[in-house]
């Protein structure tokens, strides 16, 4: 084989299956380094965050910004080790507070920043020499519109914040803790069956994604997709990448998603919620008709 050819071989070996004109960009972030949820007994904080970057690595994703709650350290020591894994694969991090504070739960604006200011110490250790200054808002909460929400943006401007958006998710948060009661109670079958319907959520999902982004946009733009450094979401990660592959996904970092001027659109209640969604609501685009995913379903009631 020529070596061009066999070039292009192995450029569209990630895609097989997805024709050029299905090809999307996607930066992969992920939230609550260096721990989401229950830790599963046998299981460390730096070995899922192995899991993770190995994964990642595997399919070629060339950054994910990783964004911390520094109190999970102070909770648990041993598990800022998770974000030395991270760093060691040059993947980089940003601040998610200190405390996962939303921004419409905290007592105050002032409240809130010092939550922030307060994630700080741990990314100027971790990050020494490079630029930690990316905020993804907890729980895509900015506060909606209003006083607190410009003052919470202007004060991150000041700071020389710049934020982390959201155009692609897969609820992953959602199967964490129950993922790790079936894990104590050994419960295969319920763990199979929670894993086949996040797939299929995973496939429909990214159905509904393209074809929303098409109504708000009348293109694909790149997007930006939002996981958890949790177990259930390293233990599902390989097949959802390959998933995403199939899709046609090319692996960008965040600011080349973010360069793009869907993520510089004006906004009253920029960052909050999740970006085509509020662009939509801004433009009084009518989001009805798009292809349904399924509910993620009564979680809460397996394996009690």
């Amino acid at each position: 084989m020529k070596p061009r050819i066999l070039l292009c071989a192995l450029l569209l070996a990630g895609t097989a299956g997805a024709s050029a004109a299905d090809r999307f960009d996607v930066a992969v972030t992920a939230d609550d380094l260096p721990a989401h949820g229950t830790l599963p007994a046998g299981m460390t904080w730096a070995g899922i965050a192995h899991s993770y970057v190995d994964t990642l690595k595997a399919h070629g994703v060339p950054e994910t910004w990783g964004f911390v709650n520094a109190k999970r350290i102070a909770e648990n020591p041993a598990s800022e080790a998770a974000l030395d894994v991270w760093r060691q694969a040059g993947y980089p991090l940003g601040n998610h507070t200190y405390s996962h504070l939303g921004l419409s739960q905290a007592p105050s604006l002032e409240a809130w920043e010092a939550d922030a200011r307060a994630g700080e110490a741990v990314l100027k250790k971790h990050m020494a020499g490079h630029d930690w200054h990316v905020l993804r808002y907890p729980f895509l909460d900015a506060a909606g519109t209003g006083a607190r929400h410009d003052g919470a943006l202007d004060w991150l401007k000041k700071q020389g914040y710049r934020i982390a958006d959201v155009s692609l998710g897969f609820d992953d948060w959602a199967y964490t803790e129950t993922y790790a009661r079936c894990l104590a109670k050994n419960d295969a079958a319920a763990i199979a069956g929670m894993k086949a319907s996040y797939f299929r959520r995973v496939d429909q999902q990214l159905v509904r994604t393209k074809a929303m982004s098409q109504r708000v946009y009348g293109r694909t733009i790149p997007l930006v997709l939002l996981t958890h450094m949790g177990a259930w979401s390293a233990a599902t990660l390989p097949e959802v990448m390959k998933r995403l592959d199939a899709a046609g996904a090319h692996y960008v970092t965040l600011d080349q998603a973010q360069s793009d001027a869907a993520y510089r659109a004006p906004s009253p209640h920029f960052g909050n919620g999740a970006l085509m969604e509020r662009q939509a609501q801004d433009a009084g685009i009518d989001l009805s008709g798009l292809p349904a995913v399924e509910p993620v379903g009564n979680l809460d009631a397996l394996c009690r």
